[in-house]
Protein backbone atom coordinates (compact mmCIF):
# COMPACT_ATOMS: atom_id res chain seq x y z
CA UNK A 1 0.00 0.00 0.00
CA UNK A 2 2.82 2.60 1.32
CA UNK A 3 3.92 2.02 -2.83
CA UNK A 4 0.78 3.06 -4.31
CA UNK A 5 0.76 6.50 -2.42
CA UNK A 6 4.34 6.96 -3.07
CA UNK A 7 3.43 8.61 -6.49
CA UNK A 8 0.96 10.76 -5.32
CA UNK A 9 2.53 11.64 -2.52
CA UNK A 10 5.86 12.96 -5.26
CA UNK A 11 2.80 14.67 -7.43
CA UNK A 12 2.12 16.46 -4.41
CA UNK A 13 5.04 17.76 -2.96
CA UNK A 14 5.92 18.76 -6.07
CA UNK A 15 2.69 21.10 -6.45
CA UNK A 16 3.16 22.42 -3.08
CA UNK A 17 7.05 23.29 -4.04
CA UNK A 18 5.53 25.31 -7.30
CA UNK A 19 3.36 26.80 -4.73
CA UNK A 20 6.12 28.12 -2.31
CA UNK A 21 8.41 29.04 -5.63
CA UNK A 22 5.84 31.48 -6.56
CA UNK A 23 4.57 32.82 -3.04
CA UNK A 24 8.10 33.87 -2.33
CA UNK A 25 8.56 35.01 -5.79
CA UNK A 26 5.42 37.49 -5.08
CA UNK A 27 6.54 38.36 -1.77
CA UNK A 28 10.01 39.55 -2.95
CA UNK A 29 8.66 41.28 -5.46
CA UNK A 30 6.54 42.85 -3.25
CA UNK A 31 9.07 44.00 -0.86
CA UNK A 32 11.96 44.89 -3.03
CA UNK A 33 10.41 46.70 -5.40
CA UNK A 34 10.04 50.80 -4.84
CA UNK A 35 6.65 52.44 -4.68
CA UNK A 36 5.96 55.91 -5.85
CA UNK A 37 2.60 56.23 -7.27
CA UNK A 38 1.63 59.55 -8.97
CA UNK A 39 -1.44 60.02 -11.24
CA UNK A 40 0.77 59.75 -14.54
CA UNK A 41 1.71 56.06 -13.30
CA UNK A 42 -1.33 55.13 -12.34
CA UNK A 43 -2.59 55.94 -16.27
CA UNK A 44 -3.32 53.21 -18.89
CA UNK A 45 -0.74 53.15 -21.59
CA UNK A 46 -1.11 53.00 -24.61
CA UNK A 47 2.02 52.75 -27.05
CA UNK A 48 3.45 56.12 -25.87
CA UNK A 49 -0.20 57.91 -26.30
CA UNK A 50 -1.89 59.58 -23.61
CA UNK A 51 -5.21 58.02 -23.25
CA UNK A 52 -8.27 60.15 -24.63
CA UNK A 53 -12.09 59.35 -23.96
CA UNK A 54 -13.55 56.04 -22.04
CA UNK A 55 -11.59 53.19 -21.07
CA UNK A 56 -13.76 50.87 -22.78
CA UNK A 57 -13.98 49.58 -26.47
CA UNK A 58 -16.65 48.40 -28.51
CA UNK A 59 -15.80 45.65 -30.33
CA UNK A 60 -18.55 44.23 -33.09
CA UNK A 61 -19.90 40.77 -31.80
CA UNK A 62 -19.51 39.45 -35.47
CA UNK A 63 -15.44 39.29 -35.12
CA UNK A 64 -16.08 37.05 -32.24
CA UNK A 65 -17.88 34.76 -34.14
CA UNK A 66 -15.54 34.28 -37.31
CA UNK A 67 -12.93 33.79 -34.11
CA UNK A 68 -15.10 30.51 -33.14
CA UNK A 69 -15.40 29.75 -36.33
CA UNK A 70 -12.22 29.71 -37.05
CA UNK A 71 -11.58 27.64 -33.72
CA UNK A 72 -14.48 25.20 -34.75
CA UNK A 73 -12.38 24.14 -38.38
CA UNK A 74 -9.08 24.45 -36.57
CA UNK A 75 -10.29 21.46 -34.16
CA UNK A 76 -11.59 19.88 -37.15
CA UNK A 77 -7.85 19.98 -39.10
CA UNK A 78 -6.78 18.17 -35.87
CA UNK A 79 -9.09 15.53 -35.74
CA UNK A 80 -8.51 14.64 -39.16
CA UNK A 81 -5.12 14.79 -40.16
CA UNK A 82 -4.13 11.86 -37.36
CA UNK A 83 -7.02 9.95 -38.42
CA UNK A 84 -5.93 10.46 -42.42
CA UNK A 85 -2.41 8.48 -41.57
CA UNK A 86 -4.21 5.97 -39.32
CA UNK A 87 -7.40 5.35 -41.83
CA UNK A 88 -5.99 2.40 -43.00
CA UNK A 89 -5.14 0.51 -39.76
CA UNK A 90 -8.52 0.64 -39.04
CA UNK A 91 -10.75 0.80 -41.81
CA UNK A 92 -14.60 1.45 -42.18
CA UNK A 93 -15.28 2.12 -38.53
CA UNK A 94 -13.08 5.01 -38.34
CA UNK A 95 -14.67 6.19 -41.78
CA UNK A 96 -17.97 6.18 -40.14
CA UNK A 97 -16.99 7.94 -37.00
CA UNK A 98 -15.32 10.52 -38.91
CA UNK A 99 -18.19 10.97 -41.00
CA UNK A 100 -20.48 11.19 -37.94
CA UNK A 101 -18.12 13.96 -36.62
CA UNK A 102 -18.06 15.75 -39.71
CA UNK A 103 -21.65 15.36 -39.82
CA UNK A 104 -22.07 17.13 -36.59
CA UNK A 105 -19.73 19.83 -37.64
CA UNK A 106 -22.01 20.28 -40.69
CA UNK A 107 -24.85 20.57 -38.75
CA UNK A 108 -23.33 22.88 -36.67
CA UNK A 109 -22.27 25.42 -39.59
CA UNK A 110 -25.54 25.18 -41.25
CA UNK A 111 -27.17 26.07 -38.09
CA UNK A 112 -25.40 28.81 -37.65
CA UNK A 113 -25.65 30.37 -41.65
CA UNK A 114 -29.55 29.51 -41.29
CA UNK A 115 -29.57 31.72 -38.33
CA UNK A 116 -27.79 35.11 -40.37
CA UNK A 117 -24.39 34.45 -38.35
CA UNK A 118 -22.27 34.20 -41.12
CA UNK A 119 -23.71 37.45 -42.59
CA UNK A 120 -20.89 40.59 -42.48
CA UNK A 121 -23.65 42.93 -42.20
Amino acid sequence: MPDYFHGYAVVGLVAVVGVLFVAVAFAGSALLRPTAPTHEKLLAYECGVDPVGEGWAHTQVRYYVYAFLYVIFAIDSIFLFPWATVFAAFGAVTLVEMFVFLGLLAVGLLYAWKKGVLTWT
